[in-house]
């Protein structure tokens, strides 16, 4: 009798062992992320040689490993663009002659990779050129079979029009391109209708058929790129996701983001990282009251990143009414926002926007160096 009662023993040890084993092995490691946008890349890649560009992206990465973040968001194509050798897109500007075939990609990865660092690909879709300037686009572009028709919009800027099937053929493939590197998940950011009226044949032909609004027939074609690019990244297992407008009801009505129905609806997306740039005290958007309210949409089973506003730290907030001088008045408003984020039910981490403005001198505010200590207390 007593040998069965140490065999049972021993059967419920084991037994609570693997069942600890399983909890620990379901709970996902907390993003901790920098944005690394073009303009960094700008900064460090341009005008210098391959071996001196390889040094500043060491550096980036040491720099933040050195925060203990475990996380890059590196900008791989900002404006029709890319920082790989791309057999679709011209390369980008952050890239000169003297190193245009440099694959800043995949250096990153590997860089990145060997500090045991994962690497979102952070791209923009629609946009081709920050200028109205079609003077780039030569006859060996991608784009150059859309000059003169109404698949280019060229106001403040060169974009795609969203309601062309070619545009969304074109933006996956793209996709697919960056998807034969190993990229650690890809990331579309808020920019998707640049106007109201880049699309009015398309709508009028639209409405011979199918009588919707304006306002979901842009929803609608924003939504199915976004399903058919989250299917590309599931036949590679690589996690898709947006970082759309913090104000929700700005999706609805400047971008044309369907978000609420991405976090409700299975296929289109695995994580959503909102761009919450707000603080406690932001008399239109208060932090704590925006971060449940993205968290109350989530229905599926996709995971919240947030996305934080280091560049507001020591600076005057301009649109946050009475909570104008809140970043100058303090100096652990990121460490709050995390350590409040935590609680959410779907939080898994969280991205600070942007690299430069937490390690560049030039950037610095006199509370950079103070949210960053006050920072690094809760980062394990």
């Amino acid at each position: 009798m007593k040998k069965i009662w140490i065999v049972l023993g021993m059967s419920v040890i084991l037994a609570l062992q693997m069942n600890f084993k399983d909890s620990k092995e379901e709970v996902k490691e907390e993003m901790k992320a920098v944005f690394i946008s073009y303009m960094e890349l700008r900064e460090q890649l341009k005008n210098q040689e391959v071996s001196v560009s390889k040094k500043h992206i060491r550096e980036m990465i040491d720099n933040i490993k050195s925060l203990k973040l475990n996380t890059i968001i590196l900008q791989v194509r900002y404006a029709g663009d890319a920082i790989y050798p791309s057999k679709l897109f011209p390369p980008s500007d952050c890239l000169t002659p003297e190193n245009s075939s440099f694959d800043v990609l995949s250096y990153f990865l590997k860089e990145a990779h060997k500090k045991n660092m994962k690497l979102l690909a952070w791209i923009n879709p629609y946009r081709i050129d920050t200028q109205e300037d079609l003077s780039k686009i030569g006859k060996d572009s991608i784009f150059y079979p859309f000059l003169n028709t109404d698949t280019l919009y060229v106001q403040n800027g060169v974009y795609l029009n969203p309601a062309k099937e070619e545009v969304t053929d074109l933006i996956v493939k793209g996709v697919k391109e960056v998807l034969t590197y190993p990229v650690d998940g890809i990331l579309f950011d808020d920019y998707f209708y640049p106007s109201d009226d880049i699309d009015n044949q398309e709508y009028l032909e639209y409405q011979k058929t199918n009588k919707i609004d304006k306002k979901t027939f842009h929803l609608n074609n924003v939504s199915h790129m976004i399903k058919k690019v989250y299917k590309e990244c599931q036949k590679k297992k690589i996690p898709f996701g947006v970082s759309p407008d913090g104000n929700i009801d700005n999706n609805y009505q400047k971008n044309y983001a369907d978000v609420k129905r991405w976090m409700k609806e299975k296929g289109y997306i695995d994580f959503i990282m909102p761009q919450i740039y707000y603080g406690f005290y932001n008399s239109t958007k208060a932090y704590a009251k925006t971060i449940k309210e993205w968290s109350s949409y989530i229905e599926n089973d996709i995971d919240l990143y947030i996305a934080l506003a280091f560049y507001k730290v020591g600076r005057v907030d301009e649109y946050a009414q009475n909570g104008s001088y809140e970043w100058l008045e303090n100096s652990n408003i990121i460490m709050r926002e995390i350590i409040l984020s935590r609680n959410l039910e779907h939080y898994q981490g969280f991205s600070l926007f942007r690299y430069d403005y937490i390690f560049e001198d030039d950037y610095y505010t006199e509370n950079s160096l103070k949210e960053l200590e006050n920072m690094k207390k809760i980062i394990a």
